[in-house]
Order: C-alpha cells, then sequence, then structure tokens
C-alpha cells in the first residue's frame, strides 16, 4: 500500500523537491501551500497525476485529512519574506504547527517538523551542536521566525510527551539550489542574480561572516532519512564546509562575470555572524552527510536562475 503524505508549503523551494522525491518513489502526494512564497510552476510538473493532488490552504486555519506522513516546511524562511509581516509568520509557526500536530495526533500520523539553525541565533558557540541552546534576541526584528521556530519545537516534544504523537525534528541550516525565489534575499540567490544583471555584489558587513551551505538535494536526501528512521531529533542536516560571504561573492563571480566588483553596506540587526552545523549526529543516526561541494552545487543553481531571468525577460 503507498503511503499518504501531506507536504505543508510544498510549492516552495524545499517543499517542491520534497514531492519530486516522494513522487517518484510512487508514494501519495497531497501539496498544501497559499503560495506566500510557493509557486505553482514549482510542483505544475505534477498536476493531474493520479496520486498528486493540490489544495491552497494556510495552515494557520485547521483542516482535516486522512494522511499517513505530515512533512511540515510551510513557513517563509528568508528574512525579506518572514519580516513582511513578522506578526503571520510567528503565527504561521505556532498555529501551523498546532494544526499539523493536531492532525497527527487524530489520524496517528507522523510529523516532520522542518525547523531551522535559526533556532541557535546569533551562536555563543561554534560550530553549533544539537544541545546548544542557541542566543536569540527576543525582541529583535529576525526574532518572528527564530522564536517561532523555537516554539514549534516545544510544541512537538509537548505532544510526544502529552499525546504519544510521532514526531522528527530537523534543524535546517542554509540551503541553496533550483527554485529558490530570485527576491528572497538570501545570499546566494543574491550575488547569482545580482552577477547575471551584471551588477556589482552586496557584502553586508565586511564580509566575513560565515555560513555553511547544502545543496537542496543533499537537504532532501537527510529529511527523508530522517522521517524514515528512528530517532526523534532535533538532528540537524547541513553542510559543514564553512564559507566567509566574501569567498561566496568570489565564487559566484568569478563564474558569472569575474569583473564585477563588490560593494559594502552595514551589516543587518541580529544577522548570525557564524553559522555552521555539527553533524555528528547525522552521521551516526542517520547515516547521512552532504555530497555535493558548493562548487558543484552553484553550476545548477546558477544555470537555473540564468533561465529564469531570461524567461523573465521575454
Amino acid at each position: 500500500m503507498t503511503t499518504r503524505n501531506l507536504v505543508t508549503g510544498g510549492a516552495g523551494f524545499l517543499g517542491s523537491h520534497l514531492i519530486d522525491r516522494l513522487m517518484h518513489a510512487g508514494e501519495e502526494v497531497i501539496c498544501l501551500d497559499n503560495y506566500f512564497t510557493g509557486r505553482k510552476d514549482n510542483i505544475r510538473h505534477w498536476l493531474g497525476h493520479p496520486n498528486f493532488e493540490l489544495i491552497r490552504h494556510d495552515v494557520t486555519d485547521p483542516i482535516r485529512l486522512e494522511v499517513d506522513r505530515i512533512w511540515h516546511l510551510a513557513c517563509p524562511a528568508s528574512p525579506v519574506h518572514y519580516q513582511f509581516n513578522p506578526i503571520k509568520t510567528a503565527k504561521t509557526s505556532f498555529l501551523g504547527t498546532y494544526n499539523m500536530l493536531g492532525l497527527a495526533r487524530r489520524v496517528g500520523a507522523r510529523l516532520l517538523l522542518a525547523s531551522t539553525s535559526e533556532v541557535y541565533g546569533d551562536p555563543e558557540v561554534h560550530p553549533q551542536p544539537e544541545s546548544y541552546r542557541g542566543c536569540v534576541n527576543t525582541i529583535g526584528i529576525r526574532s518572528c521566525y527564530d522564536e517561532g521556530k523555537r516554539i514549534a519545537e516545544t510544541l512537538c516534544f509537548d505532544y510526544q510527551r502529552m499525546h504519544n504523537t510521532e514526531i522528527r525534528v530537523m534543524r535546517i541550516f542554509n540551503t541553496y539550489g533550483p527554485r529558490m525565489l530570485p527576491d528572497d534575499g538570501r545570499v546566494v540567490s543574491n550575488f547569482i542574480v545580482q552577477a547575471l544583471q551584471g551588477q556589482p555584489l552586496t557584502l553586508y558587513g565586511d564580509g566575513s561572516q560565515t555560513r555553511s551551505f547544502c545543496y537542496v538535494d543533499d537537504l532532501i536526501e537527510g529529511m527523508i532519512r530522517l522521517m524514515n528512521g528512528a530517532n526523534t531529533g532535533p538532528i540537524n542536516i547541513g553542510n559543514p564546509g564553512e564559507f566567509t560571504i566574501r569567498q561566496l561573492a568570489e565564487l559566484v563571480r568569478d563564474r558569472i562575470n569575474p569583473s564585477l566588483e563588490l560593494t559594502t553596506r552595514p551589516l543587518p540587526q541580529d544577522d548570525p555572524l557564524q553559522r555552521q552545523p555539527v553533524i555528528d549526529l547525522a552521521r551516526q543516526e542517520l547515516g547521512w552527510e552532504p555530497k555535493v561541494t558548493l562548487e558543484q552545487g552553484l553550476e545548477p543553481t546558477i544555470a537555473y536562475f540564468r533561465e529564469r531571468l531570461a524567461n523573465a525577460a521575454c
């Protein structure tokens, strides 16, 4: 019998790649999305397939469905989008997770929460293991997302303790790849779009802050292994390769237009200075580690944006 999967945020960047994997495996998929940051184009190739269903719905409202597994990815994940309506972002994390856990409890489904490395805030421990409890500014401009995901994790473990709900919690570190939004404000898409448009690449601060970039295919593989495995989490899923933002800008520039300049602007409030996952737990419990290097992953990502910008210009 095929597994019935509900993917919230399924028309988004990560959700659509997950749906591709599930559909190729012959499973049934219900995609739930309100299209705030998701795009129907991302899942258009599955429309009309007998195993696929698309529902336009906001997870802050309850919904009744019969499913076996819930992949709860719904929430804007880039600062530009989650700061556009911070109250809505907090509601999506809290009420959305509450509603999905309620559904999981009613139908006996297993729920995977797509949490985030942002729960670590601007970390005082580097790199970040799952045992680190974070350093988050509860009243800062990023807290709608950071604290939203922290309360979402809390809800998951309270549902597990009170109702024996099956949960899996993954903390996602910076992920990139095709289907990212050109205007999402994330550093990889920013640099690629600027370079393709012949603009100077904008560094915030001096570019010495670090990030670890995981290619989307690696991330989805880790997500599936976590859902299928026995470990509840939280488990870090990310690439431990650490790069400065300036190094990333230079990599992108060299691949698109080496003559472009790098410009600097002030660092935004609460922007983390360091971000790098400890993935020992993922290696031990899931047998997972990333395989795609940043240099390898940039190629298909740049090709995607090049095609998308060309189509937009037509």
